[in-house]
Order: C-alpha cells, then sequence, then structure tokens
C-alpha cells in the first residue's frame, strides 16, 4: 500500500477527498511495488491535485504531450 503516515488509509478511502490524498502520495512518492496508479483518476482529479512541480511536468507531458502548467517568464532566456 502506498506510504501514509500521517492519516489512517482505511479513512481515507471512503471519502473522495482522502482518495485524492492517496492519488497525491502515489504520484509525488510513487506506488508501492505492484501497485498502478489510475490514469483515469489522474486526469479525473487533474486541477484539484497538489503536486510536485516536476511529477507534474512529467505527467502533463506524458498524458497530454505538452505542458500545461508552464510558467511564463517576464524575460527573456538570454539575459
Amino acid at each position: 500500500m502506498v506510504k501514509i503516515w500521517d492519516y489512517d488509509i482505511n479513512e481515507l478511502k471512503k471519502t473522495e477527498g482522502g482518495r485524492r490524498i492517496i492519488l497525491e502520495r502515489m504520484i509525488n512518492y510513487g506506488p508501492d511495488e505492484g501497485e498502478k496508479i489510475n490514469l483515469s483518476e489522474v486526469k479525473k482529479n487533474w486541477d484539484k491535485l497538489q503536486l510536485f512541480t516536476l511529477q507534474k511536468r512529467l505527467l502533463e507531458l506524458l498524458i497530454w504531450g505538452k505542458y500545461i502548467s508552464s510558467r511564463k517568464s517576464k524575460t527573456p532566456f538570454w539575459m
């Protein structure tokens, strides 16, 4: 099972918000051996997930083929 050290995992599974926390932990810290991250759940909860920046950008690239949340720089890259 995913590493949940600060919540009771059985209680989390009962609510939608709890299942979202489990999904966030699986993405940010990696699922345990043999576990898989459900793609449809990731897409469904995408706007609500609080992910680390690198994980979020990688998933954007893998799922949609482009970066959605890339920040626009105010200064040109050559300056």
